[in-house]
């Protein structure tokens, strides 16, 4: 079963939310400045969304440790 284009990009999103918060937190411990903190957070939010969405394409093309489905999923 492939995945549709859709649900590539929300968990894209839910992904580089999480990820973003985490990047924003150390960021901020190590720089301690809040504002340095969320430019870098806002700028990685959009790179690594659209990285993440284009390797989970290129992913959902690749059959490496797919199980085949049948053609029938059920019976009546």
């Amino acid at each position: 079963m492939n995945d549709k284009p859709w649900r590539s990009a929300a968990k894209a999103m839910s992904w580089r939310l999480m990820g973003t918060c985490d990047t924003i937190v150390i960021s901020w411990l190590l720089s301690g400045k809040l504002n340095v903190a969320l430019s870098i957070g806002v700028v990685e939010l959009f790179t690594k969304m659209f990285l993440y969405y284009s390797h989970e394409r290129v992913w959902d093309k690749i059959a490496l440790g797919r199980k085949k489905s049948s053609t029938t999923d059920y019976q009546i």
